[in-house]
């Protein structure tokens, strides 16, 4: 990937003066894009998520944000756009064609690569989703520009770039990330770690048609079939009100228990840290963190676990937080609301003991 890689505070403040002029090729390219992602007629609240912050993006930058669809239904598409438009986009670009039926790689980079040849926006968003995952790696590399994997911060600095943040060497450091040379500046987002925007209904904007010219049987990849995820046990944590979790400091599996005791008795998901994953506690899908899911829940209650940044970027956007550990001088008490210095095996039954006894009354109640 073509992409620079600089300190966001380097010695001597501001960045380091090691900046190339821009190639003049390079220059006509402006605004701020989001590729929608709509997977069978379904868009995902990633996308106006990127909506919100692309709209934080453009308006310090001075330019439009525009917005992507892509698929074969146009009256789905058009709905979309409407969406869009709601959600902060001034402009949507809306490719429509029977082969955009269903999401291959191929066909997707294909167009939105012609798209971004075509028009030149500047910065190119898109959501870190199995999906947005596979199409923005590809795009990058047709583009030859960089890219920049599960931000969690994006900005623009004082010249004028994208700065995207994100963390590194395991999550032990935040590293930002400036694509100085190259154009479009992409960058991915997990789905919940940005706020979704208030919406704006009435608002509107302009469509401008873009016809992908695909040749189905020059395409290699077909679908045959689809069939849904209908796993019911597969956890939903990023979209749960109240998160329960549990981490090493609960010292055994079996203790891992009372977490998911209390988080029954809440009506609450229920997850952990990448080292319950790494010992077979719990499965992946309910890993909190950069590495796990991103969550922004109500209500967070964390048991035993430490709060590296790691686990940090993944819970930061939760309204409250409460962490139950018995050092005190564990990270997570410095991002947490409400700290509790305690055994979390002797707090945790008590908790759900009150919550019981609790919604008991409330039901009596009503």
């Amino acid at each position: 990937m073509a992409e620079d890689k600089k300190p966001a505070t380097p010695q001597g403040g501001g960045r380091a003066n090691t900046r190339k002029e821009l190639p003049e090729h390079f220059k006509a390219y402006k605004h701020v894009w989001v590729a929608v992602e709509i997977e069978h007629g379904q868009i995902h609240s990633v996308s106006f998520e990127l909506l919100g912050e692309g709209r934080k993006l453009a308006d310090k930058r001075g330019v439009e944000l525009a917005a992507v669809v892509m698929g074969d239904d146009r009256a789905r598409l058009e709905e979309a756009a409407k969406e869009c438009f709601e959600f902060g986009a001034d402009c949507v670009y809306l490719a429509c064609d029977p082969a955009l039926v269903h999401y291959r790689n191929e066909t997707a980079t294909n167009v939105l690569t012609d798209l971004v040849n075509t028009y030149k926006p500047e910065i190119l968003l898109l959501g870190a989703t199995n999906l947005g995952r596979d199409l923005a790696g590809s795009v990058a590399t047709t583009l030859k520009t960089g890219l920049t994997a599960d931000s969690t911060e994006l900005e623009i600095d004082e010249e004028g770039s994208l700065a995207a943040t994100r963390p590194t060497f395991g999550g032990s450091l935040l590293c930002t990330i400036f694509t100085l040379n190259f154009r479009p500046q992409m960058a991915t987002v997990r789905p919940r770690v940005m706020p979704m925007p208030e919406r704006d209904p009435g608002r509107t904007g302009r469509i401008v048609e873009f016809d992908p010219q695909i040749v189905e049987d020059d395409i290699v990849t077909k679908v045959l079939d689809f069939i849904a995820d209908r796993d019911s046990d597969k956890a939903n944590l990023p979209y749960a009100d109240i998160v329960v979790a549990g981490g090493l400091g609960l010292g055994s599996e079996e203790n891992f228990q009372l977490v998911k005791r209390l988080a029954e008795v809440m009506g609450a998901e229920y997850g952990g840290s990448r080292p319950l994953v790494q010992k077979g506690w719990i499965t992946a899908d309910r890993q909190i963190g950069q590495t796990g899911k991103t969550i922004r829940p109500k209500l967070y209650i964390a048991a035993g676990i430490s709060g590296a940044i790691q686990h940090r970027v993944g819970v930061e956007g939760a309204d409250m937080i409460v962490a139950i550990n018995t050092d005190p001088k564990a990270p997570i008490f410095e991002f947490a609301h409400l700290g509790i210095v305690a055994d979390a095996v002797t707090l945790l039954p008590a908790l759900t003991q009150a919550f019981s006894a609790r919604l008991r009354i409330n039901r009596l109640a009503s």
